[in-house]
């Protein structure tokens, strides 16, 4: 174990740190992650204290030399932590001045930890973001695709998990596909606002050295440069953001999920889920369980409980940086991890099920064309909730005589109102009942084929 005067904050400190206290305070197990977006800062860091004549061209250079190395360490996962590296920074620093020596001790003049973590931290929320978008759009573009192959099967939908109107099974796809759509349109706004240089920063006050900010800007590749040095360093806006934005993406995956389930039951049998994403019963050998969708459910309910601890530990603190900000990473990393699995899963699931289209048409019953034998009676002038009462009471009567609504007859309907007419039979079609929805996101055939195309467009654009 180290002695406290190793540490990158030891100089005013004795002895050994309580070995328990030297775990609790680590975060090198789970922030080692950011290896690469901490070298990355660093090398940047020092072009800009040579700019500033804080070290000499060839210390410059041998400094980067020794990064390019211990860069090289950990791509090959040689890289060895020791005891005493307490965190990315740590370890990445004492690495360096075994390769270069003194001059490694310069790295950090006018550095804290406290705007070198931030920095690691929206580097690295950068690049997973970019890879959270990818695995997005591919879902997104499974789903679209699959949408415009299927639109000729029809199914019920469904309201208070109750038989509510047909619908196309597109309409369905859709419905979901176009909430994942936000989503990565949200994501996007996300990363712009983490894409805010706070390097040059300092611990609270700033940097009293002459550091280019512009400079470490460009090199970094931020689009923009923090405002307040105070700000920079203990907020985590950016962290909560994402944390959100997980939780929320993660609940229209899970809403998307918990149908998908329905419908493979046996009593539904609507689709049939891909071996590659199901398992079994260790006990019951006829067993096929939807446990990829069962996960993808319970992901969201992980996630959240990220986003509502860390919003807790952020609502007590005083301004700028407090070790409770440590907390930050293993939600942020957690968090990407559930949503990039999920999305990765939810795209083999969406790819791979298989749809029982007679199945779908079967489960279709006239009772759930009620709200047509409706709007039958307002195209012939009847107030809408007249219409709607009259047809419940079409509904009623072929309850109490134990018969579809559709075996009513015409002289049935004729005693609950004299404006059903022979034609009234040309309702019972459940085709042309899904296509009088032909007005934009409806679900007839000639709306649907638009939402299709407006997200290919959509596609299209993010593929840019």
């Amino acid at each position: 174990m180290a002695t406290d005067g190793s540490k990158l904050w030891g100089g005013r400190f004795v002895g050994n740190v309580d070995p328990i206290m030297e775990k609790f305070n680590s975060s090198i197990e789970y922030d080692q992650r950011m290896w690469d977006a901490d070298i990355r800062g660093s090398k940047a860091y020092v072009k800009a204290l040579e700019r500033a004549k804080l070290v000499t061209t060839d210390e410059m250079n041998q400094i980067l030399q020794g990064l390019d190395k211990i860069f090289e360490e950990w791509s090959k996962g040689a890289f060895v932590i020791k005891p005493g590296d307490e965190d990315i920074h740590t370890a990445n620093e004492r690495r360096l001045k075994e390769l270069i020596g003194q001059p490694a001790g310069k790295l950090h003049t006018g550095r804290s930890r406290n705007d070198q973590v931030v920095t690691d931290m929206r580097l690295w929320l950068r690049d997973a973001i970019s890879t959270l978008l990818d695995a997005g759009v591919k879902l997104i573009s499974t789903m679209v695709e699959r949408a415009a192959t299927e639109i000729d099967t029809i199914f019920p939908g469904y309201t208070h998990m109750q038989r509510a109107q047909p619908i196309r099974w597109s309409q369905w796809i859709l419905s979901h596909a176009v909430a994942l759509s936000r989503d990565v349109d949200r994501l996007q706004e996300i990363r712009r606002r983490v894409n805010v240089l706070p390097l040059g920063s300092g611990a609270i006050a700033g940097t009293p050295f002459d550091i280019d900010r512009e400079l470490l800007r460009s090199e970094l590749e931020f689009e923009e440069i923090s405002v307040n040095s105070m700000d920079a360093t203990g907020q985590r806006d950016f962290v909560a953001e994402f944390l959100f934005w997980a939780s929320l993406c993660l609940t229209h995956a899970s809403k998307m999920a918990e149908d998908l389930i329905l419908y493979s039951t046996k009593e539904f049998s609507f689709i049939t889920l891909s071996d590659a994403y199901s398992t079994g019963s260790s006990l019951m050998p006829q067993k096929k369980n939807a446990d990829s969708l069962e996960l993808i459910r319970s992901k969201a309910g992980r996630v959240f409980g990220r986003c509502a601890g860390f919003m807790m530990t952020l609502k007590g603190l005083p301004s700028t940086y407090n070790k409770d900000l440590q907390e930050d990473k293993e939600a942020m990393f957690d968090c990407y991890d559930s949503v990039h699995a999920v999305l990765q899963v939810a795209t083999g699931v969406m790819s791979t099920l298989e749809i029982n289209p007679s199945v779908m048409e079967a489960a279709l019953s006239p009772d759930m064309l009620a709200t047509d034998l409706a709007y039958y009676l307002v195209r012939k002038g009847i107030p809408f909730r007249e219409a709607h009462s009259l047809s419940g009471k079409a509904v009623s009567a072929a309850e109490s005589k134990n018969v579809a609504l559709n075996q009513l007859t015409e002289q049935d309907l004729r005693a609950i109102s004299p404006l059903f007419g022979a034609d009234v039979a040309s309702l019972w079609d459940y085709r042309n009942s899904v296509e009088q929805y032909g007005a934009p996101g409806g679900t007839a055939k000639s709306s649907v084929t638009a939402q299709v195309e407006h997200l290919k467009k959509w596609l299209r654009k993010h593929a840019q």
